[in-house]
This record gives structure tokens, sequence and C-alpha cells, in this order.
């Protein structure tokens, strides 16, 4: 035995790391065969007018709320200690670095987790954009940009504590929060089941298909088993530790801090989530013989993929979290600062858009 291997089963948390693992080995498995992104979602609804990839999404967002909420009251799942309800923080600064973080997916054609799950695919132009982004995170977490970031995170703006949405507006008993959630879940489920006439392509009019649903659905349920096995299933009541769900900003940057100085380092939830996506990515384009060996068509191609990834990992550390992280992840805890994130990721995605989609490269 090993001792890389010897020092792994010796952490009293190697059940919860095992656990996490397995959460993202099904995660790269279900994502690479059902192309979930919220990118190409949005890119498709915008430019052609179909809906079915962003429905997936919407989809998603439904279902990891409705179980994670399930999850908390049945469980008491402590979900106010995790990264997503800091103890305040600015609104403005976290909808920058949605914005940038959108703005920079755009540019690289991908956001960190579909970039993992393009690279397991054979897609070289990912590896560019997660060495860009591990990069920009890590310099933004404790690097060179981590003064700037403390001296923006310190300007006298407004402030909010990490509270959920409902306690934004008072609503503190159950019943408001079970309205409130019902609420979400009605407009995300009839935007996902209810068909668009405007909506058409070749003719049809459009409606989420059996793949992209059962995606959606996949996922949802893997956020809201991610909280559950972190935050009671897996706790260690001698070591407890903050529950975490999926998110790949810092968690890419981890990975790659490990892969390079695992002497001495112990695994962490980030970097066994983040091999096992690759991994059950790179399963599943092989079994599928999808696999293939891809790169850069132009010089503008590597620019933006550089340039996307180093926004992304910038944007998503001050963001504190990325599309899924933030988008599926803490939108099922209702944290507030998820709500500024995402919109920020939109209004970054639509800006990009609009600016260089006559010279971004084909969704892959």
């Amino acid at each position: 035995m090993s001792d890389w291997f010897a020092d792994l089963i010796d952490q009293p948390q190697v059940l919860l790391l095992l656990g996490m693992a397995l959460i993202g080995i099904a995660y790269g498995l279900i994502a690479q065969w059902s192309r979930f992104c919220l990118l190409r979602g949005l890119l498709h609804r915008w430019q052609h007018q179909d809906s079915r990839k962003l429905q997936a999404f919407a989809l998603a967002m439904a279902t990891s709320l409705l179980f994670t909420q399930l999850a908390r009251v049945l469980f008491d799942l402590d979900l106010d200690r995790s990264v997503f309800f800091p103890r305040d923080f600015s609104p403005l600064l976290v909808l920058l670095g949605g914005v940038l973080f959108g703005y920079g997916m755009t540019l690289a054609n991908a956001c960190g987790a579909r970039s993992v799950v393009l690279l397991a695919s054979g897609n070289l132009r990912s590896a560019v954009t997660l060495l860009a982004l591990a990069l920009g995170a890590g310099m933004t977490l404790s690097g060179i940009l981590a003064p700037l970031r403390l001296l923006l995170d310190g300007l006298p703006l407004p402030r909010l504590s990490g509270v959920t949405l409902p306690e934004l507006f008072g609503l503190s008993s159950s019943w408001a929060m079970l309205v409130l959630i019902s609420l979400l879940l009605l407009v995300l489920l009839a935007f996902c089941f209810l068909s668009c006439p405007r909506c058409r392509t070749s003719g049809r009019r459009l409606a989420l298909d059996g793949r992209d649903a059962l995606g959606g659905l996949s996922l949802g349920l893997l956020i809201a088993l991610s909280w559950w096995w972190t935050g009671w299933a897996a706790q260690d009541p001698f070591q407890p530790q903050a529950p975490a769900a999926l998110s790949f900003i810092a968690p890419i940057a981890q990975t790659q801090q490990y892969l390079l100085l695992s002497t001495g380092s112990r695994l962490n939830l980030g970097v066994v989530l983040v091999l096992g996506v690759f991994c059950g990515a790179l399963v599943r384009a092989l079994l599928a013989k999808e696999f293939r060996w891809q790169g850069f068509d132009s010089t503008r191609q590597t620019h933006f993929s550089l340039l996307g990834g180093f926004m992304m990992g910038v944007g998503g550390v001050l963001a504190l979290g990325c599309s899924v992280g933030q988008g599926l992840s803490g939108f099922s805890t209702l944290a507030l600062t998820s709500f500024f994130a995402l919109a920020g990721i939109l209004l970054g995605t639509r800006w990009a858009m609009r600016r260089h989609l006559s010279s971004s490269h084909p969704s892959s």
C-alpha cells in the first residue's frame, strides 16, 4: 500500500470524500450524456428561439430547490454554514463577479463544469480554459489579486447579511417559506413544460425532450444529494464541517494546486469532486465512442479561451460561485448571494454575446 493511499484512508473524512467523488462521477456521466450547460441554453434561446436546453437548466433549478428544502426540513441541515451564506456581503461586488463570470463563460464557450466535461471528451481548448480559470481563481483567492479583492470588499458600498431571500422580505414563518418556494417552483416548472408559440424550429413547436428533462432532473437531484451527504449522512461529529454542494471555481484551482503539490497535502471535497466529474465524463465519452481530440482553429479562439477562463476564475471568486455553484447549489438554499450572482451571470453572458457572438467559436 502506497504512502499516498495510506494517508488517504487514515483521514477521518474518507467517507465524506468517497461520497463526493461518487457524486462527481455521476455528474460527469450525466452532464456528458445530456450536454447540460447554462451557456448552451442561453445561446440556443437567444439565437435560435430554442428553449429546450434552458428549460433543462430550469428543471435542475426546480428539482434542486424542492429536494434540498425537503432535506433541510427532514434532516435539519444547517445550510447557513455553507459558503453561500457569508456573514455579510456587498451585493454590487457579487453582481460584478457574476458579470465577469458570464462574460468569460461566453468567450470561453463553456463554464468551469462544462470545461471539465469537455476536456474529458478530448477537447484541448477546455484544457487551456481550465488552466486560465485556475490561475485567475488562485490569484484572486490568495495570490496577487487578493489585496485588490479585499480592497473592493472594503469599499463603503451597501452591504447585506448572508440571509436567504425569504428573510430579506421578513418571511420567517414556515408557511411564508412554503408559499415562496411554491411560487418559485411554479414559475420554473411552467417555463419548463409550457410550450411557447413563438419558439419554433423546423416548423414545430418546441418542448423539453426526454434527454434534456432526465438530465436536468438527475443533476438537480445530485445537488440535493450532495447537501444531504455533506450536511448529515457523512458528517463527523468530532470534526464537523460546513455542508457543501457542487461548485467549480475554487475546486478547479484547488485541483490544479493538488496536482502540482500533492506531496504532503490531503485531498479535499473540491478536488475529489473535480476529479470525479472528469472520470465520469471520460468513461461515458469512451463508452459512447464520443472521445475525440479537438484543438484550436485560430489564435482568436486561443485568446478567447485564455481570457474567458481567467475572467471566470476572477469573477467566480467575487460571485462566490459559478453557474452551477450559485445557479443550482446556492439557489437551492435560497441564499441571497445566489440571486445577485445569477443576475450578474445572465447580464455578462448577454453583454458578451452582443459584442463577440459573430466571432466566437461554435458550441461544443
